[in-house]
C-alpha cells in the first residue's frame, strides 16, 4: 500500500518545508511478493494500470494506477547536491514546491522547459490566449483552487503556479528561445535526474494532464503514460551530458546529436539515443527504429501517441509477412488522421482535407486485424511512445514515432533489453488491448464517407 504521507503530497511539502538540515522521502510502492519482479536498480510505473491504487490530488477519490507525481516527489526529495530537469511542461505546483524546498537547502536546481510552458499562468490572462491556452489556463486555475470553492485566494495562487513557485525559489529556469531563436522543433524531453545517480524518465510531462487527470474534469484519469526510474551513475552521466547541451543553449540540430550509447545496469542492457538528427544522419531515430524492428522475430506490440512515420509501417509490412505478429494501438485522436501509418495497417487509404494522399503512402494490401485504438476517458491520450519486441526488448521515452521527433525536436528514446523488464510493458499493453476498437470504426467511416464524397471514389480506400 502506498503510504499516508505519499497520498498527502501537499503535507510532504509541508514537512520539507519545516524540516531543515534533513531529507524528507515518501515511501514508494514497487512491487511486491505478488507481483512481477522487476530487474534491479529499474523500477516502472504506469498511471492507469488497474491493480493497483492511489488517492488522486485532484478528485480526493481513490482511483486505478501508479501515483507517478509521487515517484518525482520521492527522487527530488532525496537529492543532496543537484537535480536537473528537463520536460516539456512543469505545471505540478507540489513538484514545483518539492525543487523550490531543495534549492532552498543548498541542492542545485536547474530546470529547462518548452518555451511555450515558460510564462508562469498567473501573468497570463486569457483575453490573449488561443482556445486551447485558454482552456489549459483554466485547468491550472482548477488545479490550484485547493478548497474546490471555484475561488482563488492569495495563498492558493502563490502556491499554485509552479513556474512562479520556481521563480521565487531562484531555481534556474531556460527554455529553447535561450539560443535566441523562436524555439526549436519542440523541447520535448521527460527527464530528472538527480545527485548523478537516479534517472527518472518515460512518456509523462510534469503536468496534471499527463499523470492524475485534468482539475474540474473528474472523468479524465490522465492522459496514459509510464514512467521508468534507474539507479545507474553511468546511465545518469548520459542525462546530464544531454542536460548540459541544453543549458549551453544548443538545442535542436545545434547539438549535433551522435550514435546511441549503450550502459550496462546490471545484467540489463539500456541504449539512449537523443534526438534529432538530420535527415541524412544515419544515427536518426527512425534508423535507429527500423534496424531494431528488423530483428523481430514472433511478435511485435506498439502502444503509441503518433505514428506518421512511413518507413516504419513498410518495415512492419516486412515482419508480417515473415509470420511475426503484430498488435498496434494509436492515440485515438490521431489514428484517423490522413497522414496516420495506422491506416496503412489496416490497408486504408484517406486523403487530407485537400484531396492530396501523404508522400509515399503505402497502404497494406493484406490489411491485419490486430490495428486500432483503445478506449479511453473522454479526454484522456494515450501518451506512450512504447514498443514491446519479442517479449524482451522495450523502447520507451519521448521518442513519437515521427519525422519531428528524429529530425527536429529535443527527445529521448530508450531500449532496454530484458524479458524481466518487458512483461510489465506487455501486461499493460494487454490492458490497453482488451476492449479496444479495432479495423475501420464508425468514426473512420464517416471521415471516409466525407472523403469519398469531397475528392472521389477513386482517392479513398477502406
Amino acid at each position: 500500500m502506498i503510504s499516508a504521507l505519499g497520498r498527502r503530497p501537499w503535507l510532504l511539502s509541508l514537512l520539507a518545508a519545516l524540516c531543515t538540515g534533513c531529507t524528507v522521502q515518501p515511501s514508494f510502492q514497487g512491487n511486491n511478493s505478488t507481483e512481477l519482479p522487476l530487474p534491479p536498480a529499474i523500477e516502472v510505473v504506469f498511471n492507469q494500470r488497474q491493480d493497483h491504487s492511489y488517492r488522486s490530488p485532484i478528485s480526493g477519490q481513490q482511483r486505478p494506477g501508479d501515483n507517478l507525481e509521487e515517484l518525482l516527489l520521492q527522487s527530488i526529495h532525496r537529492s543532496q547536491r543537484e537535480v536537473l530537469v528537463a520536460v516539456q511542461e512543469l505545471s505540478l505546483p507540489q513538484v514545483a514546491l518539492a525543487l523550490a524546498e531543495r534549492q532552498r537547502a543548498g541542492v542545485q536546481v536547474r530546470v529547462v522547459v518548452e518555451n511555450s510552458y515558460r510564462q508562469p499562468w498567473s501573468n497570463q490572462h486569457p483575453a490573449g490566449l488561443a482556445p486551447h491556452q485558454r482552456q489549459r489556463l483554466a485547468q491550472l486555475k482548477a488545479l490550484a483552487d485547493t478548497d474546490r470553492n471555484g475561488e482563488l485566494s492569495a495563498s492558493e495562487q502563490l502556491q499554485g503556479d509552479a513556474m512562479a513557485v520556481l521563480e521565487g525559489a531562484g531555481v534556474q529556469i531556460i527554455d529553447d528561445t535561450a539560443d535566441g531563436s523562436q524555439g526549436s522543433g519542440l523541447m520535448h524531453h521527460k527527464f530528472l535526474v538527480v545527485d548523478q545517480r537516479w534517472v527518472v524518465v518515460g512518456s509523462a510531462n510534469f503536468s496534471s494532464s499527463d499523470i492524475h487527470g485534468d482539475a474540474g474534469a473528474p472523468r479524465t484519469r490522465g492522459n496514459v503514460n509510464h514512467l521508468l526510474r534507474f539507479d545507474s551513475p553511468a546511465l545518469a552521466q548520459l542525462f546530464k551530458r544531454e542536460f548540459e547541451l541544453l543549458w549551453n543553449k544548443q538545442f535542436g540540430l545545434k547539438k549535433q546529436e551522435g550514435p546511441a550509447q549503450t550502459v550496462h545496469i546490471g545484467a540489463t542492457e539500456v541504449t539512449v539515443l537523443f534526438a534529432p538528427h538530420s535527415k541524412t544522419d544515419p544515427n536518426n531515430g527512425l534508423q535507429v527504429l527500423q534496424e531494431l524492428l528488423a530483428t523481430a522475430k514472433h511478435q511485435i506490440d506498439l502502444a503509441l501517441f503518433v505514428f506518421s512515420a512511413q518507413e516504419l509501417a513498410d518495415v512492419l509490412v516486412g515482419r508480417v509477412q515473415a509470420g511475426v505478429k503484430l498488435r498496434a494501438l494509436v492515440d485515438p485522436g490521431f489514428a484517423s488522421r490522413s497522414y496516420s501509418e495506422l491506416l496503412d495497417l489496416m490497408g486504408v487509404v484517406l486523403p487530407d482535407q485537400r484531396c492530396s494522399l501523404e508522400a509515399g503512402n503505402a497502404p497494406w494490401p493484406r490489411p491485419i486485424s490486430g490495428a486500432g485504438s483503445p478506449r479511453l476517458a473522454p479526454g484522456d491520450k494515450l501518451h506512450h511512445k512504447l514498443a514491446v519486441i519479442d517479449n524482451e526488448t522495450v523502447v520507451s521515452g519521448s521518442f513519437n514515432w515521427s519525422p519531428s521527433a528524429a529530425h527536429k525536436n529535443d527527445e529521448t528514446m530508450l531500449i532496454i533489453h530484458s524479458p524481466t523488464l518487458a512483461a510489465h510493458f506487455s501486461r499493460e499493453m494487454k490492458r490497453l488491448w482488451q476492449g479496444a476498437e479495432l479495423g475501420i470504426t464508425p468514426k473512420l467511416e464517416r471521415k471516409l464517407n466525407k472523403a469519398r464524397r469531397s475528392c472521389g471514389a477513386s482517392k479513398v480506400k477502406g
